[in-house]
């Protein structure tokens, strides 16, 4: 790996660990305005003082985001986009190029693909030229790869999820995020077929942080790298607090139970 690329890739995982905690912001143009993103400075304050390594959001989201005090974060700026106002919220589109994202001060870039969907060939196409792009600059790719269209009955079958992890590897990515498929056992397959970090995204909002919380516990256990996780962060009742819990679990090796502690929780 070239230098600027390792030297970028510890400004969002730590580098003692191995691991990151991503927190994503991009939801504004899928869906709109979501509650606990109307401030985004104050989400990414209160994200930073938990303990965070990294922010990912699309790039006029980033002066809105900006502190100019305090701690620094780790800045991946997404690439692609859709809205759930599309009669195709499945079919990404690039809306900003890698060179963009470096102006914006970015310390990665990453970009969303939904292999089986109907515009898988546009979006792999994509996929081929951004991480061209971005290993010309020595900036680390995210790759968010999730399974969904006609083929696909279930997004979180562990051999769809192994498949989409695949994918990202081979096309160049750097790090994968791809849903949990529910057992560490599965995840470890999952991660075994990689070979590059793969990270978990959050899905929808868990129904207890400790279901939230235990998920995180067992893929890292099965050799998962982190996460990449919105919505059961950042509205969450208490983000920091929530956020200084997973990093308990992912950077200090911590039980769910001790976790739990941290937020005054069983």
């Amino acid at each position: 790996m070239q230098i600027g690329k390792t030297i970028r890739m510890e400004r969002f995982f730590n580098r003692d660990t191995g691991k990151a905690i991503i927190v994503p912001l991009d939801h504004g143009v899928s869906v709109g305005p979501l509650p606990g993103l109307i401030d985004v400075r104050d989400a990414v304050t209160r994200i930073v003082e938990g303990g965070a390594n990294a922010v990912l959001m699309h790039k006029g989201l980033v002066p809105c985001g900006h502190r100019a005090h305090g701690r620094d974060i780790g800045l991946i700026v997404h690439l692609s986009a859709s809205t759930d106002l599309s009669p195709y919220p499945n079919a990404k589109t690039l809306v900003c190029t890698v060179e963009e994202a470096i102006q914006n001060g970015a310390d990665g870039v990453s970009i969303h693909i939904n292999v089986g969907d109907e515009s898988e060939a546009k979006m792999l196409d994509d996929m081929g030229r951004v991480s061209k792009e971005a290993a010309h600059f020595g900036i680390p790719l995210l790759a968010m790869v999730y399974g969904r269209g006609p083929k696909i009955k279930d997004g979180f079958a562990p051999e769809v999820v192994a498949h989409c992890a695949r994918v990202g590897m081979e096309l160049g990515a750097d790090v994968v995020k791809v849903p949990y498929t529910g057992d560490p056992e599965s995840f470890a397959r999952v991660c075994a077929g990689s070979q590059i970090p793969v990270v978990i995204a959050g899905g929808p909002k868990a129904k207890t942080t400790k279901d939230f919380l235990k998920m995180i516990r067992d893929s890292v256990d099965a050799g998962g790298a982190g996460l990449s996780v919105g919505r059961n962060i950042f509205q969450h009742p208490d983000p920091t607090a929530l956020l200084k819990a997973v990093n308990a679990i992912v950077h200090q090796k911590g039980s769910v139970d001790a976790a739990l502690e941290i937020l005054g929780e069983k």
